[in-house]
């Protein structure tokens, strides 16, 4: 059987790591992009015909393109691309610099879209492919304290519904990932935290400094499990625009969409009110 060949960024830790643990345990090939090798040479020990490693910082914008032409240059197809190299910042808006806001929206957003820019026409030509954006329920639901996570998310889901129905006909699809809260890296490890102010301390904005103590209780979603329903939503046609993981993500998705709802009908009449009335 002809194996597929993924491409996931970010694998040296959390949903990128379990993913690619799973998926070369079944035999297929990925290609996994990092920017240190150390947690991924049991990898490269393991299964030196299927995993593949590259350096990738996806804020480099023509190291993307160079990347995937050379991975596609080497194995000869891409079947499905996982983007899921991405962080959280925490804080109140006037708490992040500039700095900060930056690197986040490179990474989180504008890594994420060039990244599929790049494999389009590598999918469009093969007439076949899969892309997986790993958001997060905070791409549909916001809280105090996570603005620039927030920015990030709400683009890249954007920016993902929109291309979904420019290359539906090219037999591309594409899966919006929005996981609950995870005992991975992500939350325990990689999380950044702006420069807090005391003016905020007592505030909504702050309220994430519990959810980031281990002490306080450890996240509800599993990994191993998340990870095993990304992989199976390959195999699902057509491909789900959406796929929301962890039961407590859902039923939060679900309270804010309806809430989001109502509201909007309560506005029919004042936006009927800015017609032209023929």
């Amino acid at each position: 059987m002809d194996k597929k060949v993924w491409f996931i960024t970010g694998v040296s830790s959390g949903f990128g790591y379990e993913l690619t643990k799973q998926i070369l345990e079944k035999g297929d090939i990925v290609v996994g992009t990092v920017r240190k090798d150390k947690n991924v040479q049991n990898f490269m020990r393991q299964y030196p015909e299927t995993f593949f490693r590259h350096f990738l910082d996806v804020t480099d914008v023509s190291a993307i393109s160079d990347v995937v032409k050379n991975v596609y240059d080497k194995l000869g197809k891409i079947d499905v691309v996982i983007s899921n190299a991405g962080y959280g910042l925490f804080g109140a808006a006037e708490e992040l610099t500039n700095q900060e806001i930056d690197q986040i929206i490179a990474t989180n957003l504008t890594g994420s879209i060039q990244l599929i820019r790049s494999v389009l026409p590598i999918m469009r030509k093969q007439k076949h492919g899969r892309i997986i954006q790993i958001s997060s329920y905070g791409g549909q639901v916001a809280f105090a304290g996570n603005s620039m996570y927030h920015a990030t998310k709400w683009g890249i889901e954007g920016f993902v519904e929109s291309v979904a129905k420019e290359v539906e006909a090219f037999n591309i699809g594409m899966t919006i990932v929005e996981p609950g809260g995870a005992r991975t890296q992500f939350r325990y490890g990689s999380a950044q935290v702006a420069n807090l102010l005391p003016e905020y301390n007592d505030n909504p904005a702050h309220a994430f400094l519990n959810m980031l103590n281990p002490e306080n209780g450890l996240a509800a979603g599993d990994p191993v499990k998340m990870a095993a329903r990304i992989i199976e939503s390959v195999d699902v046609e057509p491909a789900p625009l959406r796929l929301v993981l962890g039961s407590q993500a859902l039923d939060d998705t679900i309270q804010v969409l309806e809430e989001r709802v109502r509201k909007f009908k309560e506005q029919r009449e004042i936006a009927a009110s800015t017609d032209f009335q023929e």
